[in-house]
């Protein structure tokens, strides 16, 4: 089934780049392509109108396999979660004699209030 929707994936993804290439650009933004009186390959407002909607149904196929692909992907995992890998400490078991609701500093391990000064390595 994956594989069936991704070459279908594949081909609306090369068909929509090529529709996108064959409209006349409107916006003109590097004086390209468009403009002029001339026929071109589609001249009429009817192919300009096929086009630009052939792009909107391919671009909504091109969305819907995309979203597919990741349901496909994702089947049969189990789901994860953060809080699922945190390790329990001792004080957050049960019948440990912090209480649950301690404040946070109260259940972090207390480290040595002064730190050590480097060693010198030792040369043979």
């Amino acid at each position: 089934m994956t594989a069936v929707v991704l070459i279908i994936h594949l081909i609306v993804a090369l068909v929509l780049v090529a529709l996108v290439l064959l409209q006349r650009s409107e916006g003109g933004a590097l004086g390209i392509g468009g403009g002029g009186g001339g026929g071109g390959m589609f001249s009429g407002r009817g192919a300009a109108n096929m086009l630009t909607r052939a792009t909107a149904v391919l671009a909504a196929v091109f969305f819907s396999t995309s979203i597919l692909l990741t349901i496909l992907a994702r089947q049969g995992e189990a789901p994860t979660s953060v809080f699922e890998t945190i390790q329990p400490t001792t004080s957050e078991q049960p019948g440990a004699d912090t209480p649950s609701d301690a404040p946070v500093n109260d259940q972090l391990p207390v480290l040595e209030s002064e730190p050590q000064e480097p060693q010198a390595p030792v040369s043979e």
